[in-house]
């Protein structure tokens, strides 16, 4: 399976979470008002800071979205979140190519570029830039993923 490994760790992995295998902070990294986007809104960046909360390792890393809608009759809010009753939507989940070990109150620090991806719109090109300077190591990574 070697011989698949680079391209495994280029499309992340839409799955379910187990809320007790989340060793982080969560950290939000947009925020989208539906009745305001444009498209050139869905190009962006953001820096993330994820507190450690107990001695483990990093696998991956985890997104997911938390929904608020606000300006109907009855207002619906939820979250798609490892700790949230499951939803279709799922999580997703990008592996990281090295492993972090990390300790509690350990942060890891970095930086999230999305795009839509040039040949097909529907497509996502994202960008994953993480520090880590941890008791156990310090660890420098920069992954990029295709979201299909």
């Amino acid at each position: 399976m070697s011989c698949i490994k680079k391209q495994a760790y280029l499309e992340p992995l839409v799955d379910t979470v187990n809320a007790d295998t989340v060793v982080t902070s969560s950290a939000k990294i947009m925020s989208v008002d539906i009745h305001t986007v444009k498209v050139e809104d869905l190009t962006w960046t953001s820096n993330f800071k994820l507190r450690s909360n107990r001695n483990d390792y990093v696998h991956a890393f985890v997104a997911y979205f938390d929904i608020e809608f606000t300006k109907c009759h009855k207002p619906v809010v939820f979250t798609t979140g490892p700790e949230a009753t499951y939803t279709h939507w799922k999580q997703t989940v990008f592996y990281l190519q090295d492993t972090i070990t990390i300790n509690e109150g350990e942060v890891i620090t970095g930086t999230i570029s999305v795009a839509p991806n040039v040949g097909n719109h529907r497509d996502l090109d994202i960008s994953l830039k993480y520090d880590f300077d941890g008791t156990v190591h310090s660890q420098h990574g920069l992954q990029e993923f295709k979201l299909r």
